[in-house]
């Protein structure tokens, strides 16, 4: 069995598009508006879904990110309710979805019991933002068995021998953190993220996909011209934010979705 985001690059390898990944937190405001909005960015033309786990203390994430997961908490979501969900939704979408995690979650769950379920869920890759591939062994392995993509950081700082260790311990994709920093949307791409990209591309032959400040359409675009795809947190949790306890709050993320996308 392929898993669905190997699946995905390949397609759109063939077509010579670049993937567009949303980022949006399980719980935020409730499990069932986060159920909808999936359904919503799949249908939108999201190629990666990027569904992030409540968890009490996410050091990589900027302000907006870190008030989507208290209100995740609040909205009843942990691991097994957001696997659930996932189930549920795979009965009518194909689109590949990964979870933002922190490890303890992980840890605690157990290791192989997390990746058995996530996989038995339809959850296809899980991005561990506290996780370096020195300690990820445990989890890579019991991954490999069941075809589930681990996805490592890499940042601006990042050396050439730590590119190379992040690329071998990686499956699906690369995540380049573009800027040092947490998350949160920015009003210019830093000016290195084209040499940082080309020098990652040329020690890695792995798809290669850019988050953290990107918050407009010519973003996307310019991301997208130099690396395999482009990831939107923060400006997506800004207008589910400013549309809670809104009827339309489902239709108002999926116009904004498509705003950003340069294919639609």
């Amino acid at each position: 069995m392929i898993n669905r985001i190997d699946k995905k690059f390949k397609e759109l390898r063939k077509n010579k598009k670049k993937a567009f990944i949303a980022f949006i937190m399980a719980g935020d405001p409730s499990l069932g508006i986060t159920k909808k909005l999936v359904f919503e960015l799949s249908h939108s033309g999201v190629d990666i879904i990027e569904l992030g786990v409540p968890f009490s203390d996410p050091l990589a994430d900027g302000p907006t990110i870190q008030k989507a997961s208290e209100r995740g908490i609040k909205g009843k979501a942990n691991l097994s309710s957001v696997f659930n969900l996932v189930r549920n939704a795979r009965l009518e979408i194909q689109t590949p979805v990964v979870f933002l995690i922190y490890y303890n979650l992980v840890f605690h769950y157990g290791i192989e019991k997390f990746v058995k379920d996530a996989v038995n869920s339809g959850v296809d890759g899980a991005v561990i933002p506290d996780l370096p591939p020195e300690e990820s062994k445990e989890l890579r392995r019991a991954a490999k068995k069941h075809k589930f993509a681990v996805i490592h950081l890499l940042a601006p700082t990042s050396s050439n021998e730590r590119i190379k260790k992040a690329s071998d311990a990686s499956t699906g994709f690369i995540y380049y953190v573009s800027l040092t920093g947490t998350t949160g949307a920015r009003v210019e791409l830093p000016k290195e993220l084209k040499s940082n990209i080309k020098n990652i591309k040329r020690i890695t032959n792995k798809p290669v996909c850019v988050g953290f400040g990107i918050s407009t359409r010519a973003q996307v675009r310019d991301v997208q011209k130099i690396a395999d795809g482009a990831i939107v947190g923060s400006a997506i949790v800004k207008v589910i934010e400013k549309n809670i306890g809104k009827k339309d709050l489902v239709k108002k993320v999926g116009n904004f979705i498509k705003t950003l996308n340069p294919k639609s």
